[in-house]
């Protein structure tokens, strides 16, 4: 059985420039499996895309007051492996499968390519997505 090695939990607000936060604390964060290069850059990018997605999709209207949230988890197992959970609070996805297809976009007046879950699966050995309207995503 995988044993917990250690484990974070961070909040940030949802604007473009926390992207760049997420990805920068999660590789350091994953240092401790000593990850190649490769690696890293595979968890940067898809950390990148999440948290890109989050930001673009899940809060699409314009909001008074605080920023709206994304929560990053990340969990460190035994024999090099690793856990990162992207979520948000916001509108959720209507239809998963349809979603993660490629170029399927709910905002292509942004010229959003709709690639974003193939991203993700290309560089992480797993993606699962969980989502219920009007509650949020889990990727």
């Amino acid at each position: 059985m995988k044993r917990i090695i250690n484990q974070m939990k961070l909040r940030l607000p949802a604007i473009s420039s926390n992207e760049a936060v997420a990805r920068s604390i999660v590789s350091a964060f994953i240092a401790e499996l000593n990850p190649s290069v490769e690696e890293i850059g595979d968890v940067r990018c898809a950390v990148s895309e999440a948290v890109t997605n989050a930001i673009v999709h899940a809060y699409p209207d314009t909001w008074d007051g605080e920023y709206p949230q994304i929560y990053i988890s990340v969990r460190l197992y035994s024999g090099r492996e690793l856990s990162v959970e992207v979520s948000d609070n916001g509108i959720g996805i209507e239809d998963v499968e349809k979603a993660r297809q490629p170029m399927f976009t709910t905002a292509p007046s942004d010229e959003r390519c709709g690639m974003g879950f193939l991203v993700m699966e290309s560089f992480m050995d797993e993606v699962t997505v969980k989502s219920r309207l009007g509650h949020g995503t889990r990727v």
